[in-house]
């Protein structure tokens, strides 16, 4: 056809004329690698997966459920409201169904789980998980070993009514060895979303803004101006998220991703009022709150899952001696947003609280590779026995309880906020 050369993008658009509406009614969805995408210097950039034999397996379906979600009625007014720090009472939500993950069944999980790990990778990769029926080489945009920031994995159905965005982690040499070119602004974004003041675990530490104020107390104001700054991977997300909304207009969008990329995952998906599955992601209630991100009603279509056993969204990899500092990492929040599957893996199964435990290929092999409860199915859940641990909402959760966070400072005056400097534990 006369369009086979454009990007495979533009080719599903053509050839389809319309793209299909979303079936609410659908039971399982069937999904292909088609994009990547990544960050060089602030600019998102993608590049389609080209097709190749080579790599070819069993179709890759995901269970579905309908799902309720709550969305701004202008997103300009919720950028608005966020810039003069409004909440929900100052924007108009529309409530609406669309089909999103069946998060009560295992083997969907364990299949984004598969697709957060291959946001890390490509195709053809020794850790690669193969999940579709035709996957291919990629184009190495933002993929190079001199491009760091932004990186991840673009998933499209068959029908192409709902397209996955798998959002990559920190690349963390301290917990499973080797790191990688993003390591630096992976750990710049962990430290200003994650850490109750600047990453100021200790005297020591050269915090990664100028916010701290002595003792326990830290400005405020100067805490929120800090997350303003471009080179923040939430900004560069909700680009990357205006693309591909662009590219499949009447499509669901669902986010998926581990550790930092699960938390990024969950603030893009209060943004924008879209599905999201997060694995073992540090807590990010605390940043949403210091972006001003207005909340809806409710936060349902945000789901985490991790286990006990991994210090880092359990919040308790704190300190000047845990596994986290020594790292040079302060992750210090504990609260989420929307629903979390807990994994008791410290009663139940025994396992030790170690960072290592973090990693998503154990989420991936040991964690989701069986039905969490083999007992029968009760009342409650209609004689159906359940597969993954019941989602919840976390109660009675404080963030930073030992800190104090005020007006200390006239920020405007002393400029003090930039999260731009190097720092070190």
């Amino acid at each position: 056809m006369w369009y086979n050369f454009l990007p495979a993008a533009i080719q599903y658009l053509i050839a389809s004329h319309v793209l299909s509406e979303p079936d609410v009614q659908s039971n399982s969805l069937i999904f292909s690698p088609r994009h990547h995408f990544g960050l060089s210097g602030t600019r998102p950039v993608f590049s389609d997966i080209k097709p190749s034999s080579q790599f070819t397996t069993e179709p890759f379906p995901v269970n579905t459920r309908t799902l309720r979600t709550y969305k701004a009625r202008s997103q300009d007014a919720f950028f608005s409201a966020r810039f003069r720090g409004g909440g929900q009472n100052t924007l108009r939500w529309d409530e609406s169904e669309t089909t999103g993950p069946d998060i009560e069944d295992r083997s969907t999980l364990q299949q984004l789980a598969k697709m957060s790990n291959n946001a890390y990778g490509n195709p053809g990769d020794a850790d690669w998980y193969d999940l579709g029926p035709e996957f291919n080489t990629t184009y190495p945009f933002g993929w190079e070993p001199d491009e760091d920031g932004f990186r991840g994995q673009i998933f499209v159905s068959e029908d192409n009514s709902t397209v996955i965005m798998s959002i990559k982690g920190t690349s963390a040499g301290w917990i499973v060895g080797g790191g990688g070119p993003t390591t630096r602004k992976d750990k710049l974004n962990d430290n200003l979303l994650f850490s109750c003041c600047c990453a100021r675990v200790g005297p020591t530490w050269r915090p990664v803004c100028g916010c701290y104020e002595g003792g326990y107390k830290c400005d405020q104001g100067c805490l929120e101006q800090s997350l303003v700054d471009d080179s923040l991977f939430y900004s560069v997300g909700t680009n990357l998220y205006y693309n591909v909304s662009y590219l499949y207009p009447n499509a669901n969008i669902w986010l998926t991703g581990h550790s930092l990329g699960g938390s990024l995952a969950s603030l893009l998906g209060i943004t924008f009022g879209v599905p999201v599955v997060a694995f073992e992601a540090p807590a990010e209630k605390l940043a949403a709150q210091r972006l001003h991100l207005p909340l809806p009603l409710s936060t349902e279509h945000i789901t985490h899952v991790y286990h006990t056993a991994d210090p880092i969204p359990m919040g308790t990899c704190t300190g000047v001696s845990s596994s986290c500092a020594i790292g040079g990492y302060a992750l210090e929040t504990r609260c989420h947003l929307g629903n979390v599957i807990k994994y008791d893996t410290v009663t139940k199964l025994g396992w030790s609280v170690d960072v290592r435990t973090h990693g998503i290929a154990v989420i991936v092999e040991r964690l989701l590779s069986e039905d969490w409860d083999t007992d029968e199915g009760t009342e409650e859940t209609g004689g159906r026995k359940r597969t993954v641990p019941e989602p919840k909402e976390e109660t009675d959760c404080v963030d930073c309880f030992n800190w104090e966070f005020g007006d200390y400072r006239n920020v405007s005056a002393k400029g003090e906020c930039s999260s731009r400097p190097l720092y070190s534990p």
